[in-house]
């Protein structure tokens, strides 16, 4: 067995880690095609200490998604479980594209709730998949774009 494993890491912030590593979020949205390269890949994810500026999500998740305040509540908890500073957990890295700035209506809808987010618009969508938590936390000091991680065996899902 592998003593660990070594793979491309992205920093996120809250509430959005947890919804990645609960499977609630299912596309990241970037201004650029940073995920592109990873395409097939396992990528780690590391929560940031920030949380994300801006409430919006809570819009796409009491509004289309349909979840009442508690069902919030108890989503934005489990995100919590490790806490922050540390990398949490893997997803599997797939297809990049960029939205058309000029999509609108029902697909548009279908996007931003995979994302959690409104105004994506031009921006580069990555599907994400196949998410598991680490056994326990990996404490780790973050970056701005992708780093390589270390993850001892141990930790493994």
């Amino acid at each position: 067995m592998a003593r660990s494993l070594h793979v491309s890491c992205l920093s996120f912030r809250q509430p959005f880690a947890g919804f990645l590593l609960d499977g609630k979020k299912t596309l990241e949205s970037r201004w650029r095609p940073l995920l592109a390269p990873l395409e097939g890949a396992t990528m780690a994810v590391h929560v940031a200490w920030r949380d994300w500026d801006g409430e919006e999500w809570r819009e796409v998740l009491g509004g289309p998604m349909g979840m009442d305040q508690d069902h919030i509540h108890t989503l934005l908890e489990s995100g919590e479980r490790f806490g922050r500073g540390v990398v949490a957990g893997l997803l599997d890295v797939g297809r990049t594209w960029q939205c058309p700035a000029s999509l609108q209506g029902e697909e548009l809808q279908q996007l931003e709730q995979a994302a959690i987010l409104i105004g994506l618009q031009g921006k580069h969508l990555t599907h994400l998949t196949n998410p598991r938590w680490l056994k326990a936390p990996l404490t780790s000091r973050g970056g701005r774009d992708l780093w390589t991680v270390e993850i001892p065996a141990h930790l493994l899902p």
